[in-house]
């Protein structure tokens, strides 16, 4: 653990015993996650390749057997939350603890004797920015009360239980890639993941050995995934897979995409879905056997794809994150794109370690020029995935 990651934990586990009037049982981690590829197919049994964040969600946790839940968090103004574990439903909270709560919730409704805890939480994932700083509360919460009512859950199975929170308890129609990422990544991979049957490969990803890092360039635009949009495209993609013939879109093959566009004849909303989709897919297998290859830099050009099928055909970029894409390429980066749900959040940009500057600037000027906020831009670092700290 690194030295902030233990002063990030120290902190935590002292304005916890500063709230509840004792140490916490223990202090966990879940990161934020960043996805390199694979946008808007986890929802359509296809595949991802997320890798996590050194940013994390931080909990220290101490079980209660008396149904009360207490949860505080040191990034939202406010007292802390009292609930009581049988009072728990879904839909019934719109503020922050309807994270954590809904974890809570889902382990019961699993079947787990969870019987309440106290909680803290701190995050260092930017809210808001497509980084998951959602799922980092979710996965953080599930594996501290995994651990202190010795459920034995292991990472996927953790990572599934959190989205069946988001999903039933807060409403949103995320799938399951940010959990799984949250949950299961591992320092220096990128993770390769079927969202069918949650089969996972760690794929080494290491730009710095060779030269290149990569970029997140925080927008400071914020999205929500439970607004209507979201669940619009992903209604459109099960109404094309329903058209198709197919359980989901996944099952669309890449080298019949034109004779399946051709079935869905003048609906051209569905056809754009589908179109991104079946060509997402197919990117993210280019991108495992590029990798494989040792041939990285050869991503760059599948990432610009990447985003002018999310800009074009699925229309959930922004003027924001398209100036980013389109001015980091002006500026000599190897590839960039927009990352996470859309409609705001970060985009990535891969690039050469002595371009770095050079891009940064010119990032910051764009959106000067434009009149936009000032972007946060930072390195992503592929970090190690959910983790007891203290």
């Amino acid at each position: 653990m690194s030295e902030s990651s233990a002063a990030a934990a120290e902190a935590v586990a002292a304005r916890f015993e500063e709230l509840y009037g004792g140490a916490p049982d223990g202090v966990w981690a879940a990161p934020g996650r960043v996805n390199l590829i694979g946008e808007h197919t986890d929802y359509n049994d296809g595949f991802v390749m997320p890798f996590a964040l050194p940013h994390t969600a931080v909990a220290a946790v101490s079980r209660r057997d008396d149904g009360v839940l207490r949860l505080h968090s040191a990034d939202v103004e406010g007292p802390v939350v009292e609930l009581t574990v049988d009072g728990l439903a879904p839909e019934s909270d719109k503020r922050w603890t309807a994270y954590p709560a809904g974890v809570v919730w889902a382990l019961r409704e699993a079947g787990h004797a969870v019987t309440g805890a106290d909680v803290h939480l701190a995050s260092t994932v930017p809210a808001g920015a497509g980084l998951s700083s959602s799922a980092a509360l979710e996965v953080v919460v599930a594996l501290a009360l995994n651990d202190l009512f010795g459920l034995g859950l292991r990472g996927w199975q953790l990572a599934r239980l959190s989205q069946r929170a988001e999903n039933v308890y807060v409403g949103a129609p995320v799938g399951i890639m940010d959990q799984t990422a949250s949950a299961c990544c591992e320092a220096g991979h990128a993770l390769f993941l079927d969202t069918r049957d949650l089969s996972q490969r760690q794929i080494p990803f290491d730009l710095a050995a060779e030269g290149m890092r990569l970029l997140v360039v925080d927008t400071q635009v914020k999205h929500s995934h439970s607004e209507g949009e979201y669940g619009k495209r992903r209604e459109g993609c099960e109404k094309g897979a329903a058209l198709l013939g197919v359980d989901a879109l996944r099952d669309v093959a890449y080298d019949d995409l034109d004779a399946a566009l051709a079935r869905l004849g003048d609906d051209e909303e569905v056809r754009r879905l589908v179109r991104h989709v079946v060509t997402e897919d197919h990117r993210v297998e280019q991108v495992v056997s590029l990798l494989a290859s040792g041939d990285t830099r050869a991503v760059g050009p599948l990432l610009i794809e990447g985003h002018a099928s999310l800009r074009d055909d699925f229309r959930v970029s922004c003027p924001e994150l398209d100036l980013v894409v389109d001015t980091a390429v002006s500026a000599g980066a190897l590839g960039a794109r927009m990352t996470g749900g859309g409609f705001g959040g970060s985009a990535i940009v891969l690039a050469e370690e002595t371009d770095v500057p050079t891009i940064t600037k010119a990032v910051e000027e764009a959106f000067a020029s434009a009149g936009f906020k000032t972007p946060r831009v930072f390195e992503a670092v592929p970090s190690a995935g959910a983790r007891r700290v203290r």
